[in-house]
């Protein structure tokens, strides 16, 4: 078992973790007795003192030694080495014999015999430090011989292979080291003194001795305890187990992860299916002061349990039910099996936590009326494939022989810019209330939601500056749609879709686009692409198109005419899907925008369902196509415009005038908007050539840009720079479509 020595408790796989340890790799000779024997085996007659070497990086487990192990296929071979104290032999795995000779210092080695590990099955061995001890070679399948010796050091006391190998040749399982890490007083040597402490004095008994031929300190991952950090160690102890495979618990579950889960990211499948198949079977006791019972009365003589064990456990439940854990560790076990008790002792052990977790579908989901079984969703960290995914799925196997959920969802960690873990221990956690103190509640969340979950998610100061803005711009996106529906009326004032100009038909439909593709992601819980695809709409569809191209609308023609009520009617449509979209993920702003939306009447978005955005029957008077031509037309003049702007040739946006030179596919597309062009590029004049080599090229093909200082002057009202502006006596500082909007019936729009 993974033991704890600061817990002082056995531990389950799930409360292990793996960090870099430095450890003492010792190469220990465990000298041939028989040598006569040995040569009958390999056919050399050998005379000089031979060692079959192991190789370890825990010399305190070797007083608990009962054999060596070899593989009966891999090859070895005898060879012979002049040292000090003159001739000596050694068995090495074949492939490892030029490393190890190096490794011991020494030269020249002669190789006397090539065999394979089934020949020595049985050869007597001399323990190198219990001079009362002899120890049998054995074969095992663990062995391997791609590093150290090839050679294993077997106590089945200390290790899971060497325990299931020694069972096979009837060793004695020996524990000499008590949950603390002392040698108990029975141990054949450094009785009273901490393995760790007495790893050198071993080792220098070794050198004193002449069985060590190596010793060099290493670094690798080892088994450390989760809650202590501290590296564990492996001790032969009884436990009570589940079994896996005695009434086919292994076999149903795998049959679960197969048929009956779904799995995002599907990586998980795999990764818990390969922890189902080559799991032991299920420690579920600890030697923990307090905890969840394991109700138990076993004999004292065959170990057997009490023929009233089923009572006995809800007897103990109900007593537990009343007065609390304590109830069954304050009590002696004659309180519930009386006489009894002189032939019994009650188990003080307590329940492996994983499977008081690993009951939660019984105890919550089976126990509430509002609830239901199987859960809809799990989820965790990956690393509760080994624990809580495992265990909830074993427990519920066992009780219902079907899994406790429809499907398991699996997160990374959120890790620093250095990749690491946040942890407190490591001193780079980060306070969530330091984050929302900087990112507000949902900026929280939209972080969190725009990280792509199935892999390790990185925190830090410039990616919270990022978040920060795009929760800004999705926020700030949201104040101007609601800002430009005051005083907007649907009831009386939104048109039908048929009836709203070109643009705001478009807008319509990419809204509709984009809610098809956040429903799907919501659907498949692709989080960050929800937060992607809003991110996108607000800057690029709505933030540089189509909110730009609005204001003049908005801003100048009559208040209630068709062309302002049309955008006002897209605005309302898009803002109702725009607050549900983003209501899972920044709640508290949607809520808050929520009722300042016109004539709402429902009073939570949360409860509302996804809006059905209208969409046009008839055909837009501009294709799709069309209106990515023009946005890329428009984006092409915008870099004019601002290289313009750097020239000093112009102000703003509107202070140029655009000339374009476009071959014909694009003029056909420009010259529909007519007059209409210069509001979807926001300057004051446009003027559309044939495709002529004049003006700056752009980037795209068949289009040139020439951008001059439009002529005429600034309309106080609209600000277009235009030539009727203070031509009309009545109207001085107005240009003539800011007197129609203001004195007359209003400009008409078709396209923008």
């Amino acid at each position: 078992m993974n033991w704890c020595m600061d817990c002082g408790s056995a531990l389950a796989e799930a409360e292990v973790e793996y960090e870099d340890k430095k450890s003492d790799a010792i190469d220990v000779g465990f000298g041939v007795v028989d040598l006569k024997d040995l040569s009958a085996r390999v056919n050399v007659d050998i005379q000089d003192p031979t060692d079959i070497v192991i190789w370890t990086t825990t010399p305190w487990t070797l007083p608990a030694n009962q054999a060596v192990a070899l593989h009966a296929e891999i090859e070895y071979q005898l060879v012979q080495v002049t040292t000090e104290r003159g001739k000596q032999n050694f068995i090495l795995a074949k492939d490892l014999v030029a490393s190890a000779i190096e490794r011991y210092k020494l030269e020249n080695p002669v190789v006397l015999a090539d065999f394979t590990g089934s020949a020595l099955e049985n050869l007597t061995l001399q323990h190198p430090l219990l001079t009362d001890r002899q120890v049998p070679v054995i074969l095992g399948e663990h062995v391997i011989a791609t590093s150290g010796t090839g050679a294993v050091h077997t106590a089945p006391g200390h290790g899971a292979d060497d325990y299931k190998v020694g069972l096979q040749y009837n060793l004695k399982v020996e524990n000499p080291v008590g949950g603390n890490g002392v040698y108990l007083p029975t141990a054949p040597i450094f009785a009273g003194e901490h393995i760790y402490k007495a790893n050198p004095k071993i080792i220098e008994a070794l050198g004193a001795v002449g069985r060590l031929w190596a010793h060099q300190p290493i670094k690798h991952s080892y088994p450390h305890c989760w809650r202590h950090k501290t590296p564990i160690i492996f001790r032969a102890t009884p436990q009570w187990f589940i079994s896996m495979d005695q009434k086919g618990l292994r076999d149903g579950a795998l049959n679960a992860i197969e048929n009956d889960i779904e799995f995002v990211p599907n990586w998980g499948k795999n990764r818990i299916e390969s922890m189902i198949e080559g799991r032991p079977d299920w420690c579920i006791s600890r030697q923990r002061t307090w905890g969840v019972p394991i109700p138990f009365f076993v004999h004292k003589d065959t170990n057997e349990l009490h023929p009233r064990t089923p009572e006995l456990i809800e007897e103990v439940a109900k007593l537990i039910e009343q007065e609390g854990i304590d109830a069954w560790f304050n009590r002696d076990a004659k309180d519930f099996i009386g006489e009894d008790a002189e032939q019994y002792n009650a188990v003080r052990d307590t329940l492996d936590v994983w499977f008081d977790s690993g009951t939660t579908h019984y105890a919550v989901l089976e126990q509430r009326e509002e609830l239901e079984s199987p859960a809809d969703l799990y989820l965790e960290g990956s690393d509760q494939h080994r624990g809580w995914f495992q265990s909830s799925l074993l427990t519920s196997m066992a009780i219902h022989n079907r899994a406790p959920y429809k499907a398991l969802l699996t997160h990374g960690f959120t890790v620093d810019e250095n990749g690491r873990k946040l942890s407190k221990s490591l001193g780079n956690y980060i306070p969530l209330e330091e984050i929302i103190k900087q990112l507000g509640a949902d900026g929280l969340r939209l972080y969190v939601a725009s990280s792509d979950y199935r892999y390790e998610i990185a925190a830090s100061k410039e990616i919270f500056s990022r978040v920060s803005d795009s929760y800004r711009r999705i926020r700030n996106t949201l104040r101007f749609l609601l800002a430009n529906l005051n005083g907007f009326k649907p009831s009386t004032d939104a048109l039908a879709v048929d009836d709203l100009i070109a643009l705001d038909q478009y807008i319509l439909q990419r809204a509709n686009e984009v809610q098809q593709t956040i429903i799907a992601a919501y659907e498949e819980m692709n989080f960050h692409v929800v937060c992607s695809a809003l991110t996108s709409f607000c800057i690029n569809d709505l933030g540089g198109f189509y909110l730009d191209i609005i204001k003049d609308r908005q801003y100048t023609t009559k208040a209630d005419s068709q062309a302002r009520r049309s955008a006002q009617t897209a605005l309302y449509h898009i803002v109702q899907a725009f607050v549900r979209w983003m209501s899972p993920i920044l709640s508290f702003t949607a809520q808050e925008a929520w009722p300042l939306i016109p004539e709402q009447t429902d009073k939570y978005v949360f409860t509302a369902e996804w809006y059905d955005l209208p969409v046009s029957s008839k055909a837009n008077l501009l294709s799709e196509a069309d209106w990515q031509t023009l946005i890329s037309v428009k984006s092409a003049v915008n870099k004019q415009i601002e290289s313009a702007r750097n020239a000093k040739l112009v102000g703003s946006n509107l202070s140029a005038k655009v000339e374009l030179w476009a071959n014909e596919s694009l003029q056909t597309v420009l010259n529909q908007l007519a007059d209409e062009l210069r509001f979807v590029l926001i300057t004051s004049q446009v003027v559309v050539h044939p495709f002529a080599e004049q003006g700056e090229a752009t980037e795209m093909e068949g289009l040139r840009v020439q951008v001059s200082a439009a002529e005429g002057e600034k309309c106080a009202r609209c600000w277009h720079v235009l030539p009727d502006v203070n031509t009309h006596a009545d109207h001085p500082g107005l240009c003539g479509r800011c007197i129609v909007n203001v004195t007359g019936r209003g400009e008409v729009r078709k396209y923008a």
